[in-house]
């Protein structure tokens, strides 16, 4: 699955529980961890691949339950510790659909059930079928890119395209009506900023 297909779906399913769960809105801070979360087993695991030659396909420790179940459970006790707990629980959200969603995002391609790519350092048997030449992070993501691309804007675009072009357009809705969270508060920010700006330069005028 794309990166930005792993940060819709971690975001809409997060979003999706607060509403159900909290009746509420994500906030800023969540709505960032679980779209950073989503994507961090491939910024993980993608550029030690391709980049670093440290493994021989972008599925390694990253996409490891073995890692992703203690990782989460550290950040979501961090996050408590911190008054954040909700903060906590998106990063997990984000972070343990990523797996998953990679297997089943192999099956819907490929007609493979590929579960290895979660149990690293186990079940390797099958990396040499799924290996890249290292030629850099960014050429092989512009690669994959491109793909993508044709495979959208072709004139027959398969119907998992056409789900995911939907999937975006949804997601695009549910976070304006959440009120734009991390927009929200980027804006808030930059406007005390300039509120401050403008109290401390009278007060100096004043004096």
């Amino acid at each position: 699955m794309w990166p930005w297909e792993h940060a819709i779906m971690g975001y809409v399913a997060y979003s999706l529980f607060c509403h159900a769960y909290y009746r509420d809105s994500p906030g800023g801070l969540e709505a960032f961890a679980v779209v950073f979360a989503s994507v961090l087993p491939d910024l993980i695991d993608k550029p030690l691949a391709w980049e670093f030659g440290v493994f021989e396909v972008g599925y390694a420790i990253g996409h490891s339950i073995f890692f992703a179940v203690p990782l989460s459970i550290a950040v979501g006790a961090l996050a408590r510790t911190y008054g954040r707990p909700r903060a906590g629980l998106a990063f997990a959200v984000g972070y343990l659909l990523h797996l998953p969603a990679d297997i089943v995002d192999g099956y819907v391609r490929d007609d493979h059930l590929s579960f290895w790519i979660v149990l690293w350092p186990f079940r390797q048997d099958e990396v040499h079928l799924h290996a890249h030449e290292h030629t850099g992070f960014a050429d092989q993501f512009f690669v994959l890119l491109g793909t993508y691309h044709q495979e959208l804007f072709s004139d027959d675009p398969s119907t998992y395209a056409l789900v995911m072009l939907g999937a975006t357009g949804f997601a695009a809705l549910l976070w304006l009506y959440d009120g734009a969270p991390v927009l929200r508060e980027s804006v808030l920010a930059v406007k005390r900023g300039l509120e401050r700006s403008v109290e401390l330069v009278t007060d100096s005028r004043s004096r």
